[in-house]
């Protein structure tokens, strides 16, 4: 089982390719359009809850950039290496030091395309005012979750694509037990179908619900 560990808890590396946009579609076309230079502004603020998929676009943004963004996490913001576009994660978690530190180069103009996320709106994020209203003056979307039903409809897809079908009621138990961002459920999904093979066991809920019980923490995560 020491494979399937290091496999099944491995969501697969972010791409354009493999986000499911649910009610994202126009997020997507606009951060497709950033990259293509296309987009006037100079900041993409995004904004939801945990596990909607930020993190995912970001670095997925910065994968399709031919090197020129650089994806940084807010805590290592200020050792970041310069780059023309930068797509800082959750950058509410920015020191008063980082935020004062991106408010000039803001001001600055000494990058040329700025992403962000954030776990709230501009109006309500918790950080300097001034910094928040800067961020504000591009395009700002909400990441929208996936519905449990979108969730089931992208697993169902993902595992056609594999070449096998997964019954309702293993999606059903992924969903309830396992981790819900679709990154994570991807990833649970192809180390099933490999597990699967190697075994030569059908995935269903009994094999799903053994290797979740030895491999991964029960429950939703926190």
């Amino acid at each position: 089982m020491k494979q399937l560990l290091l496999d099944f808890t491995r969501a697969p590396a972010p791409t354009f390719a493999n986000y499911i946009p649910g009610g994202n579609a126009e997020l997507l076309h606009a951060l497709s359009s950033a990259l293509r230079g296309e987009l006037p502004e100079r900041v993409l603020y995004v904004w939801g809850e945990k596990a909607a998929g930020k993190s995912h676009l970001l670095k997925a943004f910065a994968g399709a950039s031919g090197g020129r963004a650089r994806y940084v996490p807010a805590p290592d913001f200020l050792d970041a290496a310069h780059a023309p576009i930068f797509a800082i994660d959750d950058v509410e978690q920015l020191t008063d030091e980082e935020q004062v530190s991106l408010f000039n180069a803001y001001n600055e103009k000494s990058f040329e395309f700025l992403l962000v996320s954030a776990g709230a709106a501009p109006k309500d994020v918790a950080m300097r005012r001034d910094l928040a209203t800067r961020l504000a003056t591009g395009l700002t979307y909400r990441v929208l979750p996936l519905s449990d039903a979108q969730k089931r409809d992208a697993l169902t897809a993902h595992a056609k694509q594999r070449g096998f079908a997964i019954p309702e009621e293993v999606t059903a138990y992924l969903l309830t037990h396992a981790r819900r961002d679709m990154g994570s459920l991807i990833g649970a999904l192809d180390s099933l179908d490999k597990y699967s093979l190697e075994t030569g066991r059908p995935i269903t809920v009994p094999l799903v619900k053994a290797a979740l019980q030895r491999e991964l923490p029960m429950g939703r995560p926190a």
